[in-house]
């Protein structure tokens, strides 16, 4: 998650609500709930013929600015696990943030299915969808608004429970905005985090460009990329991920080999914004031979992570700059009985891989073995386009930024590649994200179950500044 700014509600804005204006509450139950992110107190209140639960931690009404998400209702994301919608992956998120708190609200707001619209009403924009329109073409062709929920029951039950001020936990500057108008002060405003799936993609994509939503970056995307919350995941966890800068057509240099550049500044930035965020970076004696690359942190505030050298061979030269200059701990991965020159510096350090099978590549889990002896944080799997796909093909990483230039090369050394399905239905799809870095686009794949999570949680935590 990353704190947002409030937008003014601008000159039309109704004027606050006092308690009065909302409408009335009737307590029906509370009860404990356990559940995967710990036990909640639960209540129902029911208001003007209709039942929302509110489900919290600790004691929010004693807490300044307690974390509150407003969630609608939605059936067939929440219940029904559909991927149309991010609506079940932003519960799940929300009820773990609200735990690593330990204190705040979820209200679960009963008939907002589809933005207001109703369950039969929705499946009827939904196919209208299928057809071709955009989320919100789909609701005015069926005569319905964008956007029909209500938030007075909302502010009702946050007044009910004590907390006239919150933090809240939405992508959605509108639901802010109604709150204020309700008399609810929200002085920050905490996008949470989670992957797009093919599934929905451009439906969120037309919320963010058509509904004022955030973008996955919690701001909008450019190129600066100073603040992607990945940079903190990355720090914060250990994973292994890779990145790599491709033509359109999917090669990463030209066929000579001239690879200066295939992306731009600002994507060039992003590699370097990782690099400072992982404990090591692994490339491979191609690129390394190729490009002599320092594989340091030089375009941002950084400290250098460990080089590593994936030479089977111990074909990289003596005078290349890894081993050449001490900017950073270096490790030379090579062959059982290769031999390796004298002189190199002293911040190199030789280690053998295992033996393997004539004309097999390196296992990339004994790579990875053998830096986590050295490392305990993230791994950056850099290149060249063999490396990267090895790793990916070894199923190892758990995501990858993968940058598509607009340029077209059409003959060259080629970037990803691996072996594929015979059918695109059992293509590889995963979770993702996009940026867009100057001309570029970036697609953060997001591969592994423990990624996943990673990305689902605001890397300081909600407390944080509390």
């Amino acid at each position: 998650m990353s704190s947002l700014p409030l937008p003014d509600d601008g000159p039309n804005a109704s004027p606050s609500a006092t308690r009065n204006d909302l409408p009335a509450l009737v307590l029906e139950a509370e009860t404990s709930l356990p559940t995967a992110h710990g036990v909640f107190t639960t209540r129902a209140y029911t208001s003007e013929g209709v039942t929302h639960v509110a489900m919290y931690r600790g004691d929010p009404g004693t807490v300044e600015a307690p974390l509150v998400r407003l969630h609608s209702e939605c059936l067939t994301g929440d219940a029904l696990g559909s991927h149309r919608c991010d609506c079940g992956d932003q519960l799940e998120a929300a009820l773990q943030a609200i735990a690593a708190a330990g204190t705040g609200i979820l209200l679960y707001l009963r008939g907002h299915e589809g933005r207001g619209i109703g369950l039969a009403a929705k499946l009827r924009a939904y196919a209208l969808q299928d057809d071709g329109l955009d989320t919100v073409d789909a609701n005015r062709a069926l005569g319905l608004p964008d956007d029909a929920r209500d938030y007075r029951a909302a502010a009702a039950i946050l007044h009910e429970l004590g907390c006239p001020r919150i933090r809240l936990l939405s992508s959605n500057p509108t639901k802010a905005e109604a709150l204020a108008r309700l008399g609810v002060e929200v002085p920050e405003r905490l996008a949470l985090q989670v992957p797009d799936r093919p599934e929905n993609v451009r439906y969120l994509q037309t919320k963010r460009s058509r509904m004022r939503h955030d973008s996955l970056s919690g701001q909008p995307v450019g190129d600066d990329a100073e603040n992607l919350p990945v940079y903190a995941t990355l720090a914060a966890h250990s994973e292994v991920v890779a990145q790599l800068a491709q033509s359109a057509d999917g090669f990463i240099a030209a066929r000579g080999g001239d690879a200066e550049f295939v992306s731009g500044e600002a994507d060039r930035a992003h590699l370097h914004r990782l690099r400072a965020a992982v404990d090591a970076v692994v490339v491979g004696a191609g690129t390394v031979v190729a490009d002599d690359p320092q594989l340091t942190v030089r375009a941002v505030a950084g400290t250098n992570p460990l080089r590593v050298l994936l030479d089977p061979h111990a074909r990289i030269p003596a005078g290349s700059a890894v081993l050449r200059s001490p900017d950073a701990p270096t490790l030379w991965l090579v062959g059982p009985d290769v031999e390796v020159p004298a002189g190199i510096g002293d911040h190199v350090e030789v280690a053998r891989l295992p033996h393997s099978a004539d004309g097999e590549p390196v296992d990339p889990a004994a790579v990875i073995a053998l830096v986590r002896k050295r490392v305990a944080g993230s791994i950056l799997v850099e290149g060249g386009g063999r490396t990267v796909s090895d790793f990916l093909a070894a199923g190892v990483l758990d995501r990858i930024f993968l940058t598509s230039a607009p340029v077209l090369i059409g003959d060259g050394v080629p970037g990803i590649r691996f072996h594929g399905s015979p059918v695109m239905a059992q293509a590889m799809r995963t979770p993702f994200r996009r940026y867009t870095f100057g001309e570029d686009v970036c697609t953060e794949f997001v591969l592994s179950d423990a990624a996943q999570a990673h990305s689902a949680e605001r890397p300081a935590r909600p407390s944080d500044g509390a």
